[in-house]
């Protein structure tokens, strides 16, 4: 019977394999109908930006530009506003997410590695922490940087994107930390490193892949966040690039649609290289920790 199981379950896996490779073609078109779908809002932004005014509104709309200028870049480019702004946002979403990265990370391991009364509660507080709706705070956030004097300055707005960061990023991380076994660190402080010691050398370098994802979400949250800013920076000298973009269009004259999608081309540029930058950085991370576990 063993002779017999074993002289069959190479023929088997070869009609499993044989089987899987005559599908695969189908998941490859599957996959790039997926794919499609997902880039086509991307190629038509920068359809848009590329195409003429009075081709812009014809109908029906041009998939492809004809005589496509460069006219809406140029408008950007040479703007003063958008690199005002442009710098706003970085300052915003930089310090942002330094701050909550750190934050995140100690509450992680609070939460993680050790037994205190009132654990459960404050993991049930963040969910409810995310649970309410932006818009039932904005009036007693206002008042709040109103009487701390921090309306229209970054750290002002910066406070309110850690608030609404860190309940997410501090989940995130905590199944990071519960990832990585305490017998790790425990074997440290055997050989005789202290907690943080053990906790630097031998935890740490593990999180680098949930470090690196959860600052993406904060990057991202800060980057691309609307609302906050709209309400918070009140004065016309201070604005992030989402709220720059409004500068296109008012009540007055008719949308710039081509300088919009100009601006949210230019927009997404940084986006694509952090994920650029984030991609080697989660491979080498992953890499470190498989070598170091």
């Amino acid at each position: 019977m063993a002779a017999t199981t074993a002289g069959t379950t190479p023929l088997f896996d070869t009609k499993t394999r044989s089987a899987a490779n005559r599908r695969r073609p189908l998941w490859n078109v599957v996959a790039v109908l997926f794919a499609l779908v997902w880039v086509f809002p991307i190629y038509w932004m920068v359809n848009s930006a590329l195409m003429p005014e009075d081709r812009l509104r014809s109908s029906p709309p041009l998939l492809a530009p004809i005589h496509p200028t460069l006219r809406a870049f140029d408008q950007v480019v040479h703007s003063q506003q958008f690199w005002t702004a442009m710098g706003f946002s970085l300052s915003v979403t930089l310090l942002s997410v330094a701050v909550c990265v750190v934050a995140a990370l100690f509450g992680a391991v609070a939460l993680s590695r050790f037994s205190f009364i009132g654990r459960r509660g404050v993991l049930i507080a963040v969910l409810v922490v995310q649970m309410v709706p932006a818009e039932a705070l904005f009036i007693s956030q206002y008042r709040m940087l109103d009487g701390w004097g921090l309306l229209n300055s970054v750290p002002g707005l910066s406070l309110l994107y850690m608030g609404m960061i860190v309940p997410f990023t501090l989940w995130m991380l905590k199944g990071f930390v519960d990832g990585v076994p305490a017998e790790l660190e425990e074997a440290a402080m055997v050989d005789g490193c202290s907690r943080f010691t053990a906790f630097t050398r031998v935890t740490l370098p593990l999180l680098g892949p949930g470090l690196v994802a959860t600052g993406v979400f904060g990057f991202l949250v800060a980057w691309n966040e609307y609302t906050l800013a709209f309400i918070v920076l009140a004065s016309g000298d201070r604005m992030t690039l989402p709220v720059w973009l409004k500068t296109f269009s008012s009540n007055l004259q008719e949308t710039d649609w081509a300088g919009v999608m100009a601006g949210s081309t230019l927009i997404a540029v940084p986006v694509l290289v952090v994920f650029i930058l984030v991609q080697n950085a989660m491979t080498k991370g992953m890499v470190a920790g498989a070598v170091k576990g």
